[in-house]
């Protein structure tokens, strides 16, 4: 009998999961197309609502459309005893890449300021600084930002990172656990965050901890918005502590166009899409752990849905 994969998407693309899973034996069908009874094995979701699987105990194996699995969490969201998956494929790894190495990049290069400048019609220099003199911090050192520092490498940043566990990696100095973390940003003339949302990281990115950055450090955060006080990121951008913030993600997406955060001068804001999921490659991924879980194979990357990732 033929087993049968649900989609709940991010966007309306049924039709490239459809292409990208051609190779498999998989019957594939929206969601919201499911017939009253009709019997599902699989499901690729993102959002999902309370109860939202209740009437489907048969399902084997739920799939996390994006890296993060916090859009799950929640009261009666979660059949008991189903393993949730997490996204891990190269298209979203290298996504999450280009756009940390870019934002870093451009304003260890004071890009903001020449955009400025040629608003201004004013021709203005500003001495160039070697990357062997500008400390990278990453908070959160798990798939995406072990790539990250591993694709900063090259230009010659000192690199840090910070995570709940201690972690070797070869030429970054690895710090971890709450003890460790003002250690780990009193170093980071750039902090990225790609921690996910749990409890332990909730509010994380507060003014607690960011006054320890050194003066005029930059933050990205990538991760979640639920890790920043935006209150607190705005007082530290008025008296000049911070000197910029990139924003991917927000508390309430999308973000009120009542925001402050929108006309800020020194925050970049982008509509969480730092990285986006590629059905042609996450297929595979997917694909691969059903046939894992039909041999009776661990499956790769689940979720500890109690941590929050």
């Amino acid at each position: 009998m033929t087993e049968v994969l649900a989609i709940r998407s991010d966007f309306e693309r049924f039709d490239e999961w459809v292409e990208a899973f051609r190779e498999s034996d998989l019957e594939l069908v929206r969601w919201e197309d499911l017939k009253e009874g009709q019997a599902i094995d699989y499901v690729l979701v993102w959002q999902p609502n309370p109860g939202m699987f209740d009437q489907h105990p048969e399902i084997k194996i739920i799939f996390s459309i994006g890296a993060g699995v916090d859009h799950m969490s929640g009261k009666n969201i979660l059949p008991e005893g189903v393993p949730v998956v997490r996204m891990v494929e190269t298209n979203l790894t290298l996504g999450m890449t280009e756009y940390v190495v870019y934002q870093v990049l451009r304003h260890h290069r004071f890009m903001p300021h020449y955009e400025q400048f040629q608003r201004d019609r004013s021709w203005k220099e500003i001495m160039q600084v070697p990357a062997s003199r500008r400390n990278v911090g990453i908070m959160g050192m798990g798939v995406l930002g072990t790539a990250c520092a591993q694709a900063l490498m090259p230009f010659g940043f000192h690199l840090f990172g910070w995570s709940r566990s201690e972690k070797h990696i070869e030429g970054i100095k690895h710090y971890h656990g709450p003890e460790q973390l003002h250690a780990m940003l009193s170093h980071c003339d750039f902090l990225v965050c790609l921690l996910p949302n749990t409890r332990e990281t909730r509010h994380i990115l507060c003014k607690e901890h960011l006054v320890h950055l050194p003066r005029h450090a930059v933050l990205i955060n990538a991760g979640r918005g639920s890790l920043l006080v935006e209150d607190d990121l705005l007082s530290l951008l008025e008296n000049d502590h911070l000197s910029a913030a990139v924003l991917d993600v927000f508390e309430e997406e999308p973000l009120p166009v009542d925001s402050p955060l929108w006309n800020h001068p020194a925050i970049t804001v982008t509509p969480h899409i730092a990285s986006m999921t590629v059905p042609e490659t996450s297929a595979e991924h997917i694909w691969t752990n059903i046939k894992l879980y039909r041999l009776g194979h661990p499956l790769t990357h689940v979720a500890d849905m109690k941590r929050g990732y």
